[in-house]
């Protein structure tokens, strides 16, 4: 299998993997190489990273838990560094040394020794001399780069590394039929924009899907790469009823705007997380229906089982806060939090009662380091801490995460059967923030895509993509010429590569309560 930058990140992504299972997740059994390559640009350095993986897995059965015990890992990790100024390796040829993991065909010239099928089937679809249904490691890094096969030139440092890990790790039930997910503009994929209430023009989708996806974002969301690490299809929006929308891996409820608490006349959105909860409910009824009448519903919407072994997704509670702020003091907000929790526990309980027993929780990220909190609540410097972020509103999502926190820890008791995992997206989002360029991006707080220019490129009277006139001039809100550089990509959402590096410590499994391992990330299969 062979995934390039171009398939799987359109936007490079940020970190330097320290293995080719770092920020990973364990999902299915692989039976290919997996090669992986991108590219990041840092201190005005190109970085082109190639990484093979081979894995073998087997399974065992252990008190109804499915335990994987990683067997080998062949690593290559082949690096190749041009600096602006155009440095190039240019090696006239390449020799070889070594054993079956890397012979193309020497023992079986030199000794008569023959490989049947199904050797070579995957891909020389006759036995080639290679110990393998395919190519091999070193045949990767050659096609990788262009190279014919084991014979002509090629451009590369090689460093191989072998490790070989016996002990076994636990991890917990990854394998899920379906998801269904709940929450506002951070994992909307198109609810808003599809009831017609908001409009998304370009630059919005630029990076990824190139037209407006409905996606407030340049390109994916966090949770569009969940999905890809869980070997399922993005989700749908619930109400995006065009494009043969299909339902059977799963649906998305989350819209813009969305709160936890019921919707007022003022709210932006009037799908509030009740409302969310009242959709699904009529979501599965309906398909339940649907798939008692005739068996052509099974491609596309889920069946019971789905519906039960499937997992709930929730991000939401951001717009109780930070909406608040407008109308209300800190203290206010502290005050109210226990109620906002209420309701949600409401809504989680009503989808237990429906079957659902596996539960996602993502708690509130760092809201006074949003662009928006910051020009509109920021203007006294002595409201900023360290990182230049608004001191109340971080404060009022710490209170509000720690609460949270608990309540997971109190429906996971009084409901043992069920499984509930609680992801700390502040500590994710304050760490990138603080430690920005160490991951290879240039702004911490300012928009891409906004007006206004340094420091914070964001006018509330303008959105990303819109252009209006003010003060007898026209002005247009644009995107920045890589977003790949910034973190915020309109001053209320996240940047796709941000997301991405969002997606990849959540597949760590350490910023989980449970964690997904005691020691190790989780192979992400990624796709192409």
């Amino acid at each position: 299998m062979e995934i390039t930058s171009q398939d799987t990140i359109n936007q490079p992504f940020k970190e330097k993997p320290s293995s080719c299972f770092s920020n990973s997740l364990l999902s299915k059994t692989l039976k290919q190489p997996i090669v992986y390559s991108y590219s990041y640009k840092r201190h005005q350095i190109l970085y082109q990273y190639n990484i093979i993986c081979h894995f073998h897995w087997f399974k065992m059965n252990n008190n109804n838990n499915m335990v994987f015990v990683l067997i080998h890992v062949f690593v290559l990790f082949s690096i190749s560094m041009t600096v602006v100024n155009s440095v190039d390796w240019n090696f006239p040829a390449v020799f070889n040394m070594g054993d079956s993991n890397s012979d193309t065909g020497e023992l079986t010239v030199g000794l008569g020794f023959q490989l049947a099928p199904p050797n070579g089937q995957n891909y020389f679809k006759t036995p080639s001399g290679r110990a393998c249904d395919g190519r091999l490691i070193v045949d990767f890094l050659i096609t990788n780069n262009q190279i014919v096969m084991a014979t002509d030139k090629y451009c590369m440092i090689l460093t191989i590394i072998t490790i070989s890990l016996l002990p076994c790790f636990k991890s917990i039930h990854l394998d899920f039929p379906a998801v269904f997910n709940f929450g506002d503009s951070n994992s909307d994929t198109g609810t808003l924009v599809s009831t017609g209430f908001e409009t998304l023009y370009l630059p919005y989708g630029q990076t990824y899907f190139h037209p407006p996806s409905g996606r407030y974002s340049d390109g994916r969301l966090i949770v569009d790469f969940l999905m890809d690490a869980f070997d399922l299809p993005f989700l749908n929006a619930y109400l995006d009823s065009l494009g043969l929308p299909n339902f059977r891996k799963g649906c998305n409820f989350a819209a813009a705007g969305s709160t936890i608490l019921p919707a007022t006349a003022s709210s932006i959105c009037p799908f509030s997380f009740g409302i969310q909860v009242s959709q699904f409910l009529r979501f599965k009824a309906r398909a339940l229906e649907l798939l008692a009448k005739s068996r052509k519903f099974d491609k596309y919407v889920p069946s019971q089982d789905s519906f039960e072994k499937g997992l709930y997704m929730f991000d939401i509670g951001q717009n109780d806060l930070a909406g608040a702020f407008y109308s209300k003091s800190l203290d206010q907000i502290l005050a109210s939090i226990p109620t906002i929790l209420v309701e949600f526990e409401t809504g989680i309980k009503r989808l237990y009662d429906e079957g659902a027993r596996y539960f996602w929780i993502h708690n509130t990220g760092p809201l006074g380091c949003l662009t928006q909190n910051v020009a509109k609540f920021g203007t006294d410097p002595s409201k900023l801490d360290e990182l230049g972020c608004v001191s109340a509103h971080n404060i009022a999502a710490k209170t509000f995460n720690l609460q949270l926190h608990a309540l997971c820890s109190k429906f996971q008791a009084q409901y043992p059967d069920s499984n509930v995992t609680y992801v700390d997206i502040f500590a994710i989002k304050s760490n990138l923030i603080a430690n920005y360029s160490r991951y290879g991006f240039e702004q911490p707080i300012m928009a891409c895509c906004g007006y206004g220019g340094p420091p914070l490129n964001y006018d509330s009277r303008v959105s990303c993509g819109n252009t209006k006139i003010l003060n007898g001039t026209t002005i247009t809100a644009k995107g920045c010429s890589d977003s790949s550089e910034y973190i915020s990509w309109d001053g209320i959402h996240y940047t796709e590569t941000a997301n991405q590096y969002v997606a990849s410590q959540i597949l760590t499994g350490k910023y989980s309560d449970p964690p997904f391992s005691d020691k190790m990330p989780f192979l992400l299969k990624l796709k192409f």
